[in-house]
């Protein structure tokens, strides 16, 4: 079991990347082309979020990414089901 110990500070849209900034410093970015939801969305959608400790929210958007998720490169993507 994983425990996430670095708690999120702040996160935007810039520059096509969403850039989330931890506690201590470190950085997770993706382009918002990478996900299928985020992509559709405009600069005010995109920069309207809402951080928790597990993940990151788009209410415009209707869209939640895991901190987890983001890490590991999954930023949204279709899954094709078997």
């Amino acid at each position: 079991m994983s425990t996430l110990i670095d708690i999120p500070r702040t996160a935007c849209f810039k520059d096509g990347e969403i850039v989330i900034v931890m506690e201590s410093g470190a950085e997770l970015r993706f382009p918002v082309s990478e996900s299928p939801r985020l992509a559709k969305g405009n600069s005010k959608q995109l920069n309207h979020i809402e951080l928790s400790p597990f993940g990151i929210h788009w209410p415009d958007l209707d869209e939640d990414l895991s901190f987890r998720g983001i890490a590991e490169g999954d930023y949204g993507q279709s899954r094709t089901k078997h």
